[in-house]
């Protein structure tokens, strides 16, 4: 997951590089007034996006395998652990009966 989010980060990084380069030569368009820098991030997120989504399709597929596995343990421990809980009230209702019917 870590490895995923960082190469995600690496390609918003590139395209911020890229989108202030182009900005800074007076290809693109710069912002209004002080919103130059608010320009370069929103426009360098919206270049990103789409790469990030075709560029790391089989990340994302390993990032989402490891994520539906973690979930899968912590549930199968929650049942166990329910499981056994079940067992421990079991026993002491079994046993709260039989002292009161020896009494």
């Amino acid at each position: 997951m870590l490895r995923y989010t960082l190469m995600r980060l690496g390609i918003f990084v590139g395209c911020l590089v890229v989108v202030w380069g182009l900005v800074y030569s007076g290809l693109a368009p710069r912002g209004l007034g002080d919103s130059n820098g608010m320009w370069i991030i929103l426009l360098a997120l919206l270049i990103s996006a789409p790469i990030s989504f075709v560029v790391l399709r089989k990340e994302r597929d390993r990032a989402s395998v490891q994520i539906v596995q973690k979930v899968d343990r912590v549930k199968a421990n929650l049942e166990s652990n329910r499981s056994q809980e079940d067992d421990v009230v079991d026993e002491a209702a079994r046993a709260q009966g039989q002292a009161s019917s020896q009494a």
